[in-house]
């Protein structure tokens, strides 16, 4: 599930936390789908099981996430407009203008795409 580049300068954490969101962001992963546990991700990826519950805190504390003790945690029903799901939703389009800017896509063509996309999505 999770992809770890012990070559990169991000911190291992933020590479977790940043693609979780990202599968909140996809529509991967939607309000109510429960996350592995601590365990299962730390093993998965080889950390040390504290690392993994950095990540959770942190989700958890930008209400991205819930936690029931005993249960597991789960996608809470505000993670789709919450500010750090945005925050990553809104890197992908930026990233993604980028790119057609310099493939010399006007900005009416970039709309149109955006638009045509957006409905295709809605299907």
């Amino acid at each position: 599930m999770f992809v770890i580049d012990n070559r990169s300068r991000v911190p291992i954490y933020e590479q977790i936390k940043t693609q979780i969101l990202a599968l909140i962001s996809s529509g991967a992963l939607r309000p109510g789908d429960k996350l592995p546990s601590l365990r299962v991700i730390s093993a998965e990826v080889h950390l040390n099981i504290n690392t993994v519950k950095k990540v959770f805190g942190e989700l958890e504390r930008d209400g991205v996430i819930t936690t029931v003790v005993g249960s597991g945690s789960y996608i809470a029903d505000s993670a789709i407009r919450n500010p750090m799901v945005l925050k990553k939703a809104e890197a992908g389009l930026t990233e993604a203008l980028r790119q057609a800017r310099s493939a010399g896509i006007t900005k009416e063509e970039a709309m149109k795409m955006v638009q045509n996309l957006y409905e295709e999505e809605m299907k």
